[in-house]
C-alpha cells in the first residue's frame, strides 16, 4: 500500500508552496481544521493521519517500528516523497514537532520551514533542563492510562487543552482520544513522555518558529526558551493562547503569527511565478 493511502493524506488549496500539517498525540489530521483551510488560497495543504491515528490504514501501526519517533519520521518522509513535496513548510504539533525534528535530521533538505506549535523535546527535568515533569509523574501518568485508557482521557483531555472556560474544547479533545486504538495509545503515550530529542536540535538548520503558549501544562515557558536558545535558526513566538492546543482554542492568533513567518517565502515564490510568466525575463 502507498505512503498516501496508508496515511489517508487529503490535498486542497491553490498554491505552488506545499504547507504540510502534522497532528499530535491522540489526534488526526480533523485537528487543523480551524487553520488549515487559512491556507489554501496562496499554499498546497496536505493534511494525513500519523499510524495508528484517524482514517491511516488499519495495522499501520507497528510497534517495533513505531517504538521511536524515528519510525513516524521514517513514514514523514514516506509521504513527502511520494507525494512530490518539493521543500515543504511542516506546521506540526506537540509530539508531531519532533517528529518533524528528526525527519529534518534524517533528510536535512526535505523541509524549507518548520512551524513547532507546543513544542517539547523532553518532557522530564534533568538536571538544569525544566521540561515540566519528574519520571514519577510520568510513572504514575502511564500507570493511570494502562488501568483505564478512557478515563485517562477524559481526565487528561481538560489538563491538555487548558481554557476551563471552554469546556467544549475539552470534550472535542477527549472525543478524540477514545477513538484512538488503546493498545496504540498506551504504546506511543510512552514512546512521546519518554522520548529525548534535544541531541537532535543542535544541527538542525532549519529555519524554525517556535509557538509557545501561556499556562501550558506539558509545555511550559521554559522549554520554549530553551528551544530558541538551541535551535541555530530558530525564532520563538509567545502566544496570549494558553493551554496546549492554540490551533483549536485560539485559531486566529495561530494563523496570524504563521502568515508573519511564511510572508517571505511566499513573496519570494509570487516573485519567482512572475519572472518565469510568458513575456517575463527570469
Amino acid at each position: 500500500m502507498s505512503a498516501l493511502l496508508r496515511h489517508n493524506v487529503t490535498f486542497s488549496g491553490n498554491g505552488r508552496v506545499p504547507l504540510l500539517f502534522a497532528h499530535g498525540y491522540g489526534c488526526d489530521q480533523h485537528v487543523w481544521r480551524f487553520v488549515a483551510p487559512a491556507f489554501e488560497e496562496h499554499f498546497r495543504v496536505v493534511r494525513f493521519d500519523y499510524a495508528g491515528a484517524g482514517g491511516a490504514a488499519p495495522g499501520a501501526y507497528d510497534f517495533e517500528r513505531h517504538g521511536s519517533l524515528r519510525g513516524h519520521a521514517e513514514d514523514l518522509i514516506e509521504i513527502c516523497d511520494e507525494a512530490g513535496l518539493e521543500r515543504p513548510v511542516l506546521v506540526a504539533h506537540s509530539v508531531a514537532t519532533m517528529i518533524g525534528v528528526v525527519a529534518a535530521g534524517l533528510r536535512p533538505e526535505l523541509f524549507s520551514r518548520l512551524v513547532l506549535v507546543a513544542p517539547s523535546p523532553c518532557y522530564l527535568n534533568q538536571g538544569d533542563y525544566v521540561g515540566g515533569f519528574e519520571r514519577e509523574d510520568i510513572d504514575a501518568l502511564l500507570e493511570t492510562l494502562d488501568s483505564n485508557y478512557f478515563s485517562w482521557a477524559r481526565m487528561m483531555a481538560p489538563v491538555v487543552m487548558g481554557n476551563a472556560d471552554r469546556p467544549e474544547l475539552a470534550e472535542d479533545l477527549g472525543n478524540s482520544f477514545c477513538r484512538t486504538d488503546p493498545a496504540v495509545a498506551h504504546h506511543f503515550a510512552r514512546v512521546t513522555f519518554l522520548s529525548d530529542n534535544r541531541g537532535d536540535l543542535p544541527g538542525m538548520r532549519v529555519p524554525s518558529l517556535v509557538l509557545q503558549c501561556r499556562d501550558d501544562a506539558l509545555a511550559p515557558a521554559s522549554v520554549g526558551r530553551y528551544l530558541q536558545q538551541t535551535l541555530p535558526c530558530a525564532q520563538l513566538a509567545e502566544l496570549q493562547a494558553t493551554g496546549h492546543c492554540p490551533h483549536l482554542s485560539a485559531p486566529g492568533e495561530t494563523i496570524e503569527v504563521i502568515r508573519q513567518f511564511l510572508a517571505e517565502l511566499l513573496e519570494r515564490d509570487t516573485g519567482a511565478q512572475r519572472r518565469s510568466a510568458p513575456g517575463q525575463t527570469a
